[in-house]
């Protein structure tokens, strides 16, 4: 039996499909079990962050647990000490490249998994991190824009990055989950092509059938529109990555289709996926 934590979001439902399509009992964990909507055959278990059996019960009979730092963040340490005294054998957790395991974080977003990341790995469990980069659901961000404008408006036109698709991730942790070999291993999974901003608006407007266009606008502008959004440090987090991959090619790592066997998914696929976004 194994936990899936954030099983409603975009990277949860694949891998609750994925293991399910291979054989595997999946116990959900989920806010709202009522609205779930999973595929059948998943059990539904409900999380009360202010209730701890509810931990306790989702728990009971579980192998392996999948960490999503975005669902359970707040409450890694009752799930992780929860894990251990059911027996869980395995904890995966999603995580972020811009973790760095020497020195100091270079950004907020690596210093907060770094610090749940701890948590996971000192658990008792056998452990293995998969650090992700950036998510081509990322660019659904700009949707509404190119459906009312045509155009999307950012700094740094020029920054590159190797966006990945939710089901590959979830590939990944499906792999991970049901194999050897992986105790105490980071992962790092990133696509497999590096695009510039521009170069994915381009790849959404050949997908749509729409002539887009990328409008470069200052950080300073970026900060205001997104303060409602997205907290300070996420913010500037953005600004810094895309300053410092301006001009040069995004990382791409092969960890992925060491995984899974297959190279990542394009860009283009994930946007003909999700076309009905961006019409």
């Amino acid at each position: 039996m194994i936990l899936v934590t954030g099983a409603t979001g975009k990277v949860g439902r694949h891998l609750v499909a994925e293991l399910l399509a291979a054989g595997v009992p999946v116990r959900a964990l989920t806010r709202d079990p009522g609205s779930a909507r999973l595929p059948a055959g998943a059990q539904l278990a409900c999380l009360d962050a202010a209730d701890p059996a509810t931990l306790d019960a989702a728990l009971d009979g579980v192998t392996a647990v999948f960490v999503n730092v975005s669902a359970v963040g707040a409450i890694i340490g009752p799930l992780m000490r929860s894990a251990a005294t059911a027996g869980a054998g395995r904890a995966v957790m999603l995580s972020s490249f811009t973790v760095r395991d020497d020195g100091d974080q270079e950004y907020a977003l690596g210093t907060q998994h770094k610090a749940i990341e701890d948590v996971v790995t000192a658990a008792g469990l056998a452990w293995t991190i998969l650090r992700c980069g950036g998510f081509a659901a990322n660019t659904l961000a700009w949707a509404s824009s190119i459906r009312q404008e045509g155009v999307v408006r950012a700094p740094y036109g020029q920054a590159a990055t190797a966006v990945i698709g939710e089901r590959d991730v979830a590939a990944a942790a499906a792999s991970v989950l049901l194999g050897a070999g992986h105790d105490r291993a980071r992962y790092v999974l990133t696509g497999g092509e590096s695009l510039t901003q521009i170069e994915q608006v381009q790849v959404i407007g050949a997908a749509i059938g729409r002539n887009l266009r990328f409008e470069e606008v200052p950080p300073e502008v970026f900060r205001a529109a997104a303060a409602a959004q997205l907290p300070a440090a996420a913010i500037e987090d953005v600004l810094r990555y895309r300053a410092r991959y301006t001009g040069r090619p995004a990382e791409i790592w092969p960890d992925l289709e060491k995984l899974t066997g297959r190279p990542a998914a394009s860009f283009a696929d994930w946007v003909h996926e999700h076309v009905a976004s961006f019409r």
